[in-house]
């Protein structure tokens, strides 16, 4: 009778020590997210704001005719923020083509894009905001710009230096996002 008990505890404890490999799933690497704090940006620019310090300003190497246009480098999550200015008016161009431009530039991105939010607000400092959120596999995520429509038109855009699948990258796009609406909210054209 104890042998047939044993026999099935033999038969379990060999069939039990079987090792079976199974995949495990994609993992993705844990971002650690400093704190939200910003300064005030130096020099000689024809608008004041505040930018976050986990970036760093940098000259726009794309266009050095343009001295107001900068890039804010968050160099530890391989991202930029491009900030283009122009100046409206006699000397500039003319509102209706600067705001223009900057929609085709958002809509450029319907191609690869599941949705674009687009949103409209005044800042603290009485001048309008337009906000596009882009949401699927798109080069930028997050796009706006602030006016005052009679004489100075700021365009920012968030891009990444990887080509990496947007979810995995969403906890730092929200993160830039507030640096982002922080900046907007800063705004302060210079005359």
């Amino acid at each position: 009778m104890k042998k047939l008990l044993a026999l099935p505890l033999v038969i379990l404890g060999l069939t039990a020590c079987e090792n079976t490999w199974l995949p495990k799933p994609t993992g993705y690497n844990k971002i650690d997210l400093p704190p939200h704090s910003f300064e005030s940006l130096d020099g000689d620019y024809p608008y004041e704001l505040d930018y976050a310090q986990a970036s760093q300003v940098e000259a726009d190497s794309f266009n050095l005719a343009e001295k107001a246009w900068i890039n804010l480098n968050y160099k530890d999550f391989g991202a930029k923020v491009h900030l283009t200015y122009k100046k409206i008016g006699p000397e500039g161009a003319d509102f209706e083509s600067l705001s223009s431009d900057a929609f085709k530039l958002t809509a450029k991105h319907q191609i690869k894009a599941y949705g674009i939010e687009e949103g409209i607000l005044v800042t603290p400092n009485g001048y309008t905001a337009v906000v596009a959120e882009l949401s699927g596999e798109v080069p930028t995520q997050f796009q706006f710009f602030v006016t005052d429509s009679t004489r100075h038109f700021l365009r920012g855009a968030l891009y990444f230096n990887t080509a990496m699948k947007n979810d995995s990258l969403a906890p730092v796009i929200e993160y830039i996002k507030i640096d982002m609406t922080h900046l907007m909210n800063s705004v302060k054209f210079v005359d």
